[in-house]
């Protein structure tokens, strides 16, 4: 929080900015009625408190892993989403002004979709120039005559809104494709709702909840074949998209599967989910990606995210995809110079929400516009994407204006020009104190029946700073949550569905993915591997620590032989160095260098990418704990400060362990997740065992204290056995006993159980290849006596422990190999 001065601008030094509508004042400085409230509220709270609630809102969004991607050049990567403490907020007055028409001009929005993939009456009557649609590359010529069982073929529509400095409402941009903003606008709610609880509910502000009911009803009743519960899934690129974190968080909060294009394939015509039990026949696509990559069969060949045979399955009417290929043509902005004459060619009146002042090039009289008014004018391209930008003609010099003109002289159908709107301005909080900031409003629809159901609210946008013409979130731009004021308290609304009878009773958690399961299984893996490393990292840091350092040398020497081994290839760990200080670095290295594989940097982000791809999957609080982690490692040369923070990473890990064993249903995915813990825990203490058994090592008692301590199993052994520190004792506390969850054994047993309720044991009497695995070293190790194998008087190398060893390390790395390859989809991450 900003020390808080003087000169900062409170509401009562509010003033909003010269030629800008203000929502919050008049221009003659009176606050508007419906902000009366909201206003005297946060000056009772101060500044102060008002800074207070906003590191809150970070706190939470943070927490949450709520993220935008940015790839803003040199910037691009995972971005906290930013959310401003104070709203925008519209009486209900002026909201039902907005209401009707967005309600107008989804209905024409429709109909344009329809008739350019259908009739295509609105060409041939020259009311649209066939040259404005077919020069667009979101125009899809393998979308014509697509069937759809709902009314309305364009079912998900969002509309970007500004106010003109005479306070009226235009429409900057429609959004049709894959219309993003709704899980954001969701997320601010449920955030500010959180910090500011009292004000929230004292505002009576209008509920978020029934528009996405709609949602979900509108998304029922899509399905080819009428069924009581189609299976709905959510298409979303993957985690690299700039909006993921919403396409897991709408997926989670619908309760529908989120997908990848590697997840689903076209048998028969008809599209099928892969899952562990077999194909599952797919009814309703949500997607959330762009037109061209859907299907690299009739699209981009290039495409390595969509699903071959898509689009075929969509024409035979086998699977409903929402919004339809092709819809991309509808964010056109050529469109808009025409959409006035469109709407009373069908409806015979004006545009109630008209559009920003617009003039395609692909006009010749509309070109010639543009050409002598560049200096007024946005000039932007006809299919913006995040490389693109808004070209301010008036800020080029004379090379780059000559281009630029010479570029729309050659291609006129790519170019529009619009008129600079000086948006209306709202109050956001900054480090200075209130500040206005120009601001835009995405509203967001969906069909259903016979109408269309708008969300009362929006995402609200304003600028990173107050001089700046364009909001974006690639341009860091910040969000506001949207609050429409009822008259009276708003009722409490329920996503379940409201339909008589009880429906069939359900245990399974749904289906799971080949691709779920493999990330699902890394996802345990590196969570233990990471564990491991930071137990044996934590050793040796504090063996550096500790005052005598030649009585630790011994057993330093044989952790960092443990470390070489752990770290997973041959180079990870540099044996060359022969000092203390560079042994010292060369363990910094093993732990804050992310490039380098094995490290422990390296282990928590894979564990990451893994969670991002299963996100949907897990719990809220389990994901608040693995997105903690990330934030927890950061570079540091104080060995106290690293160490805190190892204790603080080990307590998130064992946080999130604690709910996947009692949180999670005991469905596949979390079978695979719990065997990649399993395997990957023998593995590590089998690597222990081997290198603190060695021949040559001289296991004195602070060695065996120190590998109790790694595999946090001090504790328990002194309880058992309250006495001096015995190798016979430590070995089979560690190796053999079956009801100790640190032991190897243990984990074999939880392994063949796991195992045998995988898809495809039902009634095989006979073993697998990587049962047997199991079983024989669980079979070796029931047969084993720790003082016969571990006496002094035998040879390592001869005698039967570093057979044993060596043999069950190979048969679990042979049964990791196996499932891999029987049940995962991807390569070993």
């Amino acid at each position: 929080m900003p020390p808080i001065t003087h000169q900062m601008r409170s509401f009562a030094g509010y003033a909003g900015l010269p030629g800008h509508h203000d929502e919050m004042i008049t221009s003659e400085g009176a606050v508007r009625e419906h902000w009366n409230f909201l206003k005297q509220a946060m000056e009772h709270m101060g500044l102060p408190e008002l800074f207070e609630r906003q590191s809150e809102a970070r706190r939470i969004l943070k927490q949450n892993g709520v993220t935008y991607n940015i790839y803003d050049g040199e910037e691009r990567g995972d971005r906290t989403w930013s959310l401003d403490p104070i709203p925008l907020v519209l009486s209900s007055s002026q909201w039902s002004q907005i209401e009707q028409g967005l309600l107008q001009r989804a209905e024409i929005f429709d109909f344009i979709l329809k008739d350019i993939y259908g009739p295509q009456d609105l060409i041939r009557r020259g009311v649209l120039p066939a040259e404005a649609v077919y020069s667009h590359p979101g125009f899809i010529r393998a979308a014509h005559n697509f069937a759809h069982p709902a009314n309305h073929l364009l079912m998900f529509y969002a509309v970007d809104l500004a106010r003109t400095p005479d306070g009226n409402l235009i429409a900057m941009a429609d959004r049709a494709q894959a219309p993003s903003g709704s899980g954001y606008a969701l997320e601010n709610r449920l955030v500010l709702s959180r910090t500011l609880p009292s004000l929230f509910r004292d505002a009576q502000v209008h509920r978020l909840a029934v528009y996405y009911r709609a949602v979900r009803q509108a998304l029922q009743g899509l399905a080819p074949t009428a069924r009581d519960e189609p299976r709905i899934v959510v298409l979303t690129p993957g985690p690299d998209n700039e909006t993921y974190f919403e396409h897991a968080f709408l997926a989670n909060y619908l309760g529908y599967p989120l997908v990848q294009g590697q997840d689903l394939t076209v048998l028969d015509g008809r599209l099928w989910l892969k899952t562990l039990e077999g194909n599952q026949q797919v009814d309703v696509l949500l997607r959330r990606m762009d037109d061209t990559w859907c299907d690299p069969l009739e699209l981009r060949p290039d495409s390595l995210i969509g699903t071959p045979g898509l689009l075929q399955a969509a024409r035979l009417n086998n699977v409903t995809v929402v919004n339809p290929p092709g819809s991309g043509v509808l964010d056109n902005p050529a469109l808009l110079p025409y959409l006035e004459r469109i709407c009373k060619h069908l409806l015979g009146q004006s545009l109630r929400l008209p559009s920003v002042p617009t003039y395609w090039c692909g006009d010749g009289h509309q070109r010639d516009y543009v050409l002598n008014n560049l200096d007024r004018l946005i000039i932007k391209t006809i299919f913006p994407s995040h490389r693109s930008r808004s070209i301010f003609a008036a800020d080029l010099n004379e090379n780059a204006r000559r281009d630029l003109i010479a570029a729309i002289h050659s291609y006129p159908y790519h170019y529009v020009g619009q008129e600079q709107v000086s948006l209306s301005c709202l109050p956001t909080l900054v480090p200075d104190g209130l500040e206005p900031r120009p601001m835009i409003l995405r509203t967001f629809l969906v069909g259903r029946e016979n109408d269309y159901v708008v969300m009362p609210g929006g995402l609200t946008r304003v600028a990173p700073d107050a001089d700046s013409p364009i909001v974006s979130n690639q341009r860091g731009g910040i969000s506001k949550d949207t609050w429409v004021i009822t008259s009276e308290p708003g009722q409490r609304i329920s996503l379940l569905s409201t339909r008589e009878g009880t429906p069939a009773i359900a245990r399974s958690p749904g289906a799971v993915a080949s691709r779920v399961a493999n990330n699902m299984y890394w996802l345990g893996r590196y969570t233990e591997r990471s564990e491991n490393l930071i137990r044996l990292l934590r050793e040796i840091l504090n063996m550096q620590l500790a005052e005598d350092l030649a009585l630790a040398s011994g057993t330093r020497a044989v952790l960092l032989q443990s470390l070489k081994r752990m770290t997973l290839t041959p180079t990870t760990y540099n044996e060359s160095v022969d000092t203390a200080d560079a042994n010292l670095r060369e363990t910094m290295a093993l732990i804050f260098n992310h490039e380098r594989p094995g490290s422990l940097a390296h282990c928590i982000l894979s564990l990451l990418f893994a969670g991002r791809h299963v996100q949907d999957r897990l719990s809220d609080d389990a994901w608040r704990f693995l997105n903690q982690m990330e934030q927890e490692l950061r570079p540091d040369s104080d060995l106290d400060r690293i160490l805190e923070s190892f204790d603080r990473i080990l307590l998130l890990l064992s946080a999130f362990a604690g709910l996947s064993q009692e949180s999670m249903s005991r469905g596949q995915g979390w079978r695979f997740l719990n065997m990649g813990r399993r395997v990957e825990r023998s593995l590590n203490t089998l690597a222990l065992l081997e290198t603190v058994y060695a021949e040559k090592v001289e296991r004195d008692p602070w060695l065996l204290e120190t590998l109790l301590s790694i595999k946090d199993s001090l504790r328990t052994y002194r309880q058992r056995y309250n006495t001096r520190f015995n190798e016979e004792l430590v070995l089979d506390l560690l190796l053999l006993d079956e009801m100790y969850p640190q032991s190897v054994a243990f984990q074999l047993n939880v392994l063949q159980e796991d195992y045998r309720s995988l898809p495809g044991h039902e009634g095989n009497y006979f073993r697998t290849p990587e049962e047997r695995c199991i079983l024989e070293t669980l079979t070796a190790l029931r047969m084993t006596d720790a003082h016969q194998v571990s006496g002094t008087r035998l040879s390592i190398q001869e005698g039967g422990l570093f057979r044993l060893l060596n043999k069950s390390t190979h048969n679990i790395r042979s049964f990791s190999d196996e499932i891999t390859r029987k049940y995962l989809a991807a390569d070993e991450l």
